[in-house]
């Protein structure tokens, strides 16, 4: 190698090498910002220096904003996992455990329990899942670092400093997903300022460790929201073969219009409902379909995804004792539920694969392990876990 390639990788090397230094420097000034907008908007800067003591960037953050489930994953994985067996029996019980809080708070905002009970299922697992990421550690590394949406993650975090600031939570319960959102029922920061209520009378609303300050809150979002008391969110219904007609949930039209095109319910009757409705087609035409109201919008808001709102739509049905999705979803190997999860990782273990505990969560190891499996099996090598691969290794 001659002197200028030699040159050449000398400068490369010691790009790298100063990539963190510069990334840290940039973080910091990041930060520095941060702070001067937070004087301006008269938070106290002994809040925010105790927040902020000792919060680095995470880089993870920014790869886990780049790949959210819900816009990524097939519908019928996501649905498999999220209302399953274990999500429903769960599901009862809590209604029951909690009959008084969820009555009450139906009471007083006018939204079906069922449906708030549902929000708590999907969001942490009735309060087993609630996040464990350090919320200053990941909204600024969102506000000074991510790709885009900088502006929408500082005003979050400055809206976490205020939950400090006025009492209702210390910095060490701010825990929760990677984006910001914590708590039983996974509110952002500004949400939690804006719509967080008091249900348990003490004084200041805490959805970390009060379960009715969680319920009631949720109940006030969907009702600011558009709820409609007494009114259905939905229901599935069935679409002519080859089906190539309007749908989508905002594209609302008279149940005499989706008469006329076709559309009938599964159980025969005559569509009726609040009002106009829009088609679902989550899998598109050959898959479920579904008539939507302004219900089912409000459930939207929560977090504007549509396999996110069907999820908490199907399991408050299922928790009420009605069936659940009735047609086949367009796929030859369907989801897996979390118990059917935790079994396939028990059989790769078995077979002498390190995929960690058989926890049901679904990592690059056990990714990995499927692959080699998938691979040995002359099947697409995805690291997808599906029934296919569930089967072969159960040796059937």
């Amino acid at each position: 190698m001659g002197l200028s390639g030699l040159l050449r990788l000398w400068l490369a090397m010691t790009a790298l090498l100063l990539l963190p230094v510069y990334a840290q420097a940039q973080f910091s000034s990041c930060v520095e910002q941060l702070r001067i907008q937070e004087e301006a908007q008269g938070i106290p800067t002994a809040v925010f220096d105790r927040v902020m003591r000792g919060v680095e960037p995470d880089p993870k953050i920014v790869e886990l904003s780049e790949a959210q489930p819900e816009f990524v994953t097939p519908i019928w994985d996501y649905l498999a996992s999220l209302v399953d067996a274990e999500k429903i029996s769960d599901g009862r019980q809590m209604l029951h455990k909690y009959d008084r809080v969820l009555r009450a708070a139906e009471k007083q905002f006018g939204v079906d329990r069922h449906i708030v009970l549902a929000v708590w299922g999907v969001e942490s697992d009735y309060g087993r899942l609630a996040g464990r990421y350090d919320l200053p550690q990941s909204l600024s590394t969102l506000a000074c670092t991510a790709p885009r949406r900088r502006d929408y993650f500082r005003s979050e975090f400055m809206a976490a400093l205020k939950i400090v600031a006025r009492g209702d939570l210390a910095p060490e319960k701010l825990r929760g997903s990677w984006a910001g959102a914590f708590g039983h029922t996974q509110f952002m920061p500004s949400t939690y300022l804006r719509l967080a209520v008091d249900g348990d009378g003490d004084g200041h609303a805490n959805l970390v460790d009060s379960i009715p300050d969680a319920l009631y809150s949720t109940a006030n979002f969907l009702r600011n929201g558009g709820w409609q008391p007494n009114a259905i969110w939905g229901y599935e219904v069935s679409v002519p073969a080859r089906y190539a007609g309007p749908s989508g949930r905002t594209n609302k039209k008279p149940l005499k219009q989706w008469t006329k095109l076709g559309v009938t319910r599964l159980d025969g009757k005559a569509l009726a409902g609040p009002g106009p409705a829009g088609l679902v087609l989550p899998a598109g035409s050959d898959g479920p379909a579904f008539l939507v109201f302004k219900n089912y919008d409000a459930i939207f808001s929560y977090n504007g995804a549509t396999s996110y709102a069907l999820a908490i739509a199907l399991l408050s049905e299922q928790v009420k004792g009605h069936g659940g999705v009735r047609a086949r979803w367009p796929t030859d190997d369907p989801g897996l539920s979390r118990a059917e999860k935790r079994e396939l990782q028990r059989l790769l273990i078995n077979r002498g694969y390190d995929v960690g505990e058989p926890d049901g969560a679904i990592g690059a190891k056990t990714r990995a392990a499927i692959s080699d499996v998938q691979r040995r099996s002359n099947l697409s090598e995805d690291g997808r876990p599906g029934q296919k691969i569930l089967t072969i290794l159960r040796g059937r």
